[in-house]
């Protein structure tokens, strides 16, 4: 979770500076701008970054078998976005992959033992605070 906007995702690597607050997608809260990362090439950029922001609650690596097409992907929850967000991930590059509107704030995002992928609600702002089991149709 960043700076107003400018939520990213990194792949981390040893002696690296990403940037923050120097650099960054987003803006300080304030409404001053921060500049952005392709100004200031020493530090290292982001793979994926959103602004407006998704304000990222539990993220996990999927792993399972149920969605074999997203093994290695991020799976995010979303608390402003209330969505649950997919990064493709291959080897060392990310992208952006499928946003889904849950219609909640989405707190954490977990695999179960049979692939399934579980979302808990935040049970803030009207929701009713569920836990949801995500499977293949």
């Amino acid at each position: 979770m960043g700076p107003k906007g400018g939520d990213e995702v990194n792949l981390v690597l040893p002696g690296r500076n990403y940037g923050y607050p120097i650099v960054s997608d987003g803006d300080h809260y304030d409404g001053r701008d921060i500049p952005d990362h392709n100004t200031r090439p020493e530090f290292e950029a982001p793979k994926v970054s959103w602004n407006p922001a998704i304000s990222p609650g539990g993220l996990i690596v999927y792993s399972g078998k149920m969605f074999p097409q997203w093994k290695g992907d991020l799976f995010i929850g979303g608390l402003s976005s209330q969505a649950l967000v997919r990064v493709d991930v291959t080897g060392t590059n990310a992208a952006k992959g499928d946003q889904w509107p849950m219609g909640a704030r989405i707190r954490e995002v977990e695999e179960g033992p049979d692939g399934a992928i579980w979302v808990l609600e935040d049970g803030g702002r009207g929701s009713e605070g569920r836990l949801l089991k995500l499977t293949r149709k």
